[in-house]
């Protein structure tokens, strides 16, 4: 099952300089493992105790996977995942 994954500019140190990486899982979290085999450290990047990173935002198919089962959500072959950085800040 290949999925498609979209890396954001601060990440793409762990691959190589790659704006998008095939991955295989039957969830978020077992894709992240299975992206962690070929991209040392990506996984630390992104989830952290289980959970995915407060500021880190990851989209299937363009729906924020923490209205959905965050981690757990399921995935099926040909999907498109994005991993944002969460943006803050604004005018004092």
């Amino acid at each position: 099952m290949a999925i498609e994954v979209r890396i954001p500019t601060i990440l793409r140190q762990y691959t190589d300089g790659q704006k998008a990486v095939e991955g295989n899982g039957n969830t978020l979290a077992e894709l992240f493992a299975d992206l962690d085999t070929r991209h040392a450290g990506i996984q630390d990047r992104i989830v952290d105790g289980g959970q995915l990173r407060r500021f880190v935002n990851v989209y299937l198919n363009d729906e924020d996977v923490r209205f959905l089962d965050g981690i757990d959500t399921k995935l099926s072959d040909g999907d498109n995942v994005t991993i944002l950085p969460a943006v803050a800040g604004g005018m004092a």
